[in-house]
């Protein structure tokens, strides 16, 4: 197994510092994670972690609007930013005499975007997002099926009852004042954690962050987020049939599943593994190749930390076939793995996780990306080395018990999206 070394420290204003040295390519990585995401906003308020995802591009206290673009353009990098349920992320990657720079920009926005961020900038950004919604979710085939899947998995008022995207009406209600609100409780050094992973010197990284980041003050009000707690099962199963703009019927489903980060958790990639992962996965060779019922098909789990995960099935049947055929079919798969799974089975997809996983760790981006996941979400930056051999270790045994608690009839959300004319909600 790859073991990559590195440090972890705080400066004195809260930041966590993890710094990884690779001179293996003149490359280096810089990565920073926030720790709000959607589970971190209140009711009313929805809509903001992805909203500051696209103001952190638009300027601050020394970045003018597009600047921040251009300048990582400029040095031959690449550089972008996600929101997800847990977090908010952002980075670059640039040949490695670039680093202070970067660590700069980064330390301007985090210290300095109030001072650029107007209603005119508020305005053009929600409108932005909300042409994202319109794109991504409202108006593309099969689109809506993220929100009514966290809607139905998780009961009103959990903190994952509702997606990234937020809500277009909190947006539109926020005013300049909420948004400086939220940025002020959550892009705080104390609740970020910064990654520099490549070709660099250790000594000389430190101090560049201690010169950037160091004077940045800390916000002890910080808001930590909601009790995720929630049963570990649905208690029923939710059913759904959605008339779309579609010419093929899809099924999509969905599962409360074991928290991220739990042995559970492993033991249900592997499992999902087997089942759905590659053309010689159980889903694909029974639904797509051998019964021919299915032009496609997927599982696989969302990783989430607060209380509970969400796995994720999908199926859309071929031409002519009705996609409740399909359906009882993946039901059928899926619950096959209660029995077992066949040595030759687990070393695939073993094979499979191990090369997805060593894909993501060999580049410097992702290396810090992972770094700055395993420090804000588990609080140990050493899962990057751990990782990897955890999956490895599942038993068959414990896809067998995860399985039969987690794929059962009252613990999963059916959505069946037909075509507009032949069916109604």
């Amino acid at each position: 197994m790859p073991a990559f070394p590195f440090t972890d420290e705080r400066l004195d204003n809260g930041l966590r510092v993890v710094l990884s040295e690779d001179h293996a390519a003149p490359v280096v990585a810089v990565n920073l994670w926030y720790n709000v995401g959607s589970r971190h906003e209140t009711r009313g308020l929805t809509g903001f972690a992805h909203l500051f995802e696209h103001l952190m591009f638009e300027g601050s206290r020394n970045v003018q609007r597009g600047e921040h673009f251009a300048l990582v353009n400029a040095a031959g990098g690449t550089l972008n930013g996600s929101t997800w349920c847990d977090r908010t992320n952002y980075y670059e990657v640039v040949p490695s005499n670039h680093l202070e720079l970067m660590l700069w920009l980064e330390a301007d926005r985090m210290g300095g975007l109030l001072d650029a961020l107007s209603q005119e900038t508020l305005d053009n950004q929600r409108e932005v997002v909300k042409n994202e919604k319109r794109q991504s979710f409202d108006n593309a085939p099969y689109g809506s099926y993220v929100e009514k899947l966290h809607e139905a998995v998780f009961p009103d008022g959990h903190p994952y009852h509702h997606s990234t995207i937020g809500s277009m009406q909190d947006l539109n209600a926020a005013s300049l004042e909420d948004v400086q609100n939220f940025f002020q409780r959550y892009y705080a050094p104390n609740n970020a954690v910064l990654s520099v992973v490549g070709d660099f010197e250790t000594d000389e990284a430190r101090r560049w962050v201690e010169r950037y980041f160091g004077g940045i003050d800390r916000n002890d009000d910080v808001l930590a987020a909601p009790d995720g707690t929630v049963a570990a099962h649905i208690g029923r199963e939710i059913r759904e049939v959605v008339p779309d703009r579609v010419q093929l019927e899809r099924v999509f489903m969905g599962w409360r599943s074991p928290p991220y980060g739990t042995r559970e958790f492993d033991a249900l990639y592997m499992a999902t593994a087997v089942a759905g992962m590659g053309r010689g996965s159980r889903l694909h060779q029974e639904l797509v190749l051998n019964r021919q019922l299915a032009m496609d098909v997927s599982l696989g789990p969302w990783p989430f930390v607060g209380g509970a995960s969400m796995t994720l099935g999908a199926t859309t049947a071929r031409s002519g076939v009705p996609a409740a055929e399909a359906e009882a079919v993946f039901h059928e798969v899926v619950e096959s793995l209660t029995t077992g799974v066949t040595d030759e089975e687990l070393a695939r997809a073993r094979g499979l996780v191990e090369r997805h996983e060593l894909s993501e760790l060999q580049g410097v981006g992702g290396r810090a990306d992972n770094f700055s996941e395993a420090a804000t979400l588990f609080d140990d930056p050493g899962v990057v080395n751990r990782r990897l051999e955890g999956w490895l270790s599942v038993t068959p045994d414990e896809i067998a018990r995860v399985a039969a608690d987690v794929f059962v009839p009252d613990n999963r959300v059916v959505l069946t999206y037909v075509p507009e004319a032949e069916g109604s909600s």
